[in-house]
């Protein structure tokens, strides 16, 4: 038996499905899942939560659907997401996720290129998206729709509401409960149990297929970097066709029991957060930038007292990080007692996080400042590294041992080394079992050896602390013949509550350059303030202040950078990019490859001359 191999198992169950079903058994009247609407939150319970999955299950067996084939969900993050997610998975059929944001062209491709059998969507604008692909779609035979309002006196053969096929599916449950039973009882560890479709930047989407003993390992290793237990709650607002957020929401849940809670809308999310508090939150750097953004623009505004208390609790605050950094003690005297319960503890109650056991960050590098700020602040905020194809995280900082600068330790079981020019290797049951009809593409990404070459350059300390420099792609090599990582220069840039993102510019160029997107809120704000007239956000960005403070925290960040490093031309992007916009990936993250595409002209108006 290899490595490979060897049996996994959680509670006794070595695929999630069965996990599932323990777990609502063991917890079946507590709450599993809440949802706010209209402003009010309801709750589903472990029992509820298993009940309604077996009935999406039933009736998509009852409509054709076979063990192995694939059933997709076109929706926002909302419990009926994860009901089609289960349900589709404890019979034996395949989830796929497609990002709400995508085109018709991209939601065809992927219905086409997984052989979608059923899509459910979330509503009228999403319906409409699937009608114009599914022409070239053979495969799809039926689309059902979460909400159906604005559809009335619509009608389609093709198309059934969500509610009615939940209805059928409890009908069905009173006396085919045994084959949804069945199906669970012969769930393996190497069946596919969904596909997460790459966000394909640099070429076509390709489908990763994660596997029963992917999911089943990283629920048993949870507590590497999970400090939540059962009761606590979780706000589910990242993507859900996401691999990251479908492991926070569907599965790691079946670890520790925390109430996973789905936001009204994705523009409620920071007033969700206050009002749920949660006990663990994970979100990409710039959400931590964000609320850090929030609290440096609310102070400038607060009463000369306020910001007096805030400063100096701060500085203690930064004076125990430093401490804790360096593994010295960090005890409260009396007087920091009070400095955190009269000034700090505020700060993370308008925050919404005074409640937080655990903080994790990844998919972006992390400015040591806003590492340091958190701890200040009392919150131990961990960074992760980790990719679809090793089904989320791969390595995470442990409990109280931060190293700033570094994405943590590999939990027992993964295997990391360094390849040609640094690049990260991994290899254990978290990689993937490839991509979807595409061997070829696999035998690229993972060897002969089960090393997945992650495309990542890396250092590895002696701790076993990995270190993330950049892609491999995306390292710049001067005309000068020096060799640069752009994402560390955007990240000192992107610590700025006036910028949101940055894309560095440089390869065989004499010297550094960068595009700028910045912050709408705040830069609004800055503007308001010193009564800037501007009519729109093009016309904002043209100011000649807005571009003299942003000239300001480019300035800043090249104070922490080596000469050649440093941005001796910025522009400021006028247009205001959304997740629907081309140069934005659905998890807002800016295209590098697409961003010198399409902006030419205006990179090469900063090296004329």
């Amino acid at each position: 038996m290899t490595d490979m191999d060897e049996p996994i198992s959680f509670l006794g169950c070595n695929t999630p499905q069965k996990v599932f079903r323990q777990r609502a058994r063991q917890w079946a009247d507590h709450p599993a899942l809440r949802r706010k609407e209209r402003g009010v939150w309801y709750s589903v319970t472990w029992g509820e939560y298993y009940a309604r999955a077996r009935a999406v299950g039933l009736a998509l067996a009852e409509l054709g659907v076979t063990r192995g084939e694939v059933i997709a969900v076109l929706a926002e993050n909302r419990p009926e997401w994860v009901y089609v997610d289960l349900g589709a998975q404890c019979m034996g059929m395949i989830g796929n996720g497609i990002y709400p944001t995508s085109a018709t062209e991209q939601c065809e491709f992927i219905l086409r290129d997984s052989g979608c059998r059923i899509v459910f969507v979330e509503n009228e604008e999403q319906l409409d998206k699937v009608l114009a692909a599914r022409e070239r779609c053979p495969a799809l035979e039926r689309i059902v729709v979460m909400d159906w309002k604005g559809l009335r006196g619509f009608s389609d053969p093709a198309v059934l509401g969500f509610k009615e096929l939940l209805a059928h599916g409890m009908e069905l449950a009173q006396t085919r409960a045994a084959e949804f039973e069945a199906a669970i009882d012969a769930s393996a560890p190497g069946d596919i149990a969904f596909l997460v479709y790459t966000s394909g930047t640099t070429g076509t989407p390709k489908g990763a297929m994660i596997s029963n003993r992917n999911l089943v390992f990283q629920i048993s290793v949870a507590d590497q970097y999970l400090p939540v237990g059962f009761g606590d709650k979780i706000l589910s607002f990242l993507p859900l066709c996401h691999i990251a957020e479908r492991m926070s929401t569907v599965f790691n849940q079946l670890f520790s029991g925390y109430i996973v809670h789905f936001p009204e809308n994705a523009g409620t999310v920071f007033n969700d957060l206050r009002e749920v508090t949660p006990g663990l939150v994970f979100a990409p750097p710039r959400f931590w930038e964000k609320l850090y953004s929030q609290i440096v623009l609310f102070m400038q505004d607060a009463i000369g007292p306020a910001q007096s208390l805030y400063r100096v609790a701060i500085e203690a605050g930064f004076r125990r990080a430093e401490l804790r950094l360096a593994g010295g003690s960090v005890a409260l005297s009396a007087s920091e007692r009070v400095l955190d319960a009269v000034g700090l503890a505020n700060v993370r109650k308008l925050l919404g996080l005074q409640h937080l056991k655990g903080g994790i960050t990844g998919a972006a590098p992390v400015p040591p400042e806003l590492l340091k700020w958190y701890l200040a602040l009392g919150i131990e905020l961990c960074e992760g590294f980790g990719m679809t194809e090793t089904t989320g995280f791969c390595t995470c900082t442990p409990p109280s041992k931060i190293k700033l600068g570094s994405a943590g330790v590999a939990a027992p079981g993964i295997e990391l080394r360094l390849g040609v020019d640094g690049e990260i290797l991994v290899r254990g049951p978290i990689v993937f079992s490839g991509y979807w009809g595409q061997p070829e593409k696999t035998a690229e990404a993972v060897d002969g050896e089960g090393w997945l070459h992650t495309g990542d350059v890396g250092e590895i300390d002696g701790d076993g602390y990995l270190s993330i420099k950049d892609r491999l792609k995306d390292i710049i090599i001067t005309s000068g013949g020096k060799n640069i990582t752009p994402s560390n220069i955007e990240m000192l840039i992107k610590f700025s509550p006036y910028i949101s993102d940055a894309v560095v510019i440089g390869d065989a160029r004499r010297f550094i350059s960068c595009l700028v997107m910045i912050d709408q809120d705040s830069v609004v704000k800055f503007a308001q303030d010193r009564q800037l007239p501007f009519t729109d956000f093009a016309s904002l960005t043209r100011a000649a202040e807005v571009i003299k403070l942003i000239a300001g925290e480019i300035a800043r960040a090249n104070e922490k950078l080596a000469r050649v490093e440093q941005v001796k031309e910025f522009r400021i992007l006028s247009q205001l990019l959304t997740a629907e916009d081309e140069e934005l990936t659905p998890t807002m993250k800016l295209k590098r490859k697409v961003m010198t595409r399409k902006y030419a002209e205006l990179i090469e108006s900063m090296y004329e001359g």
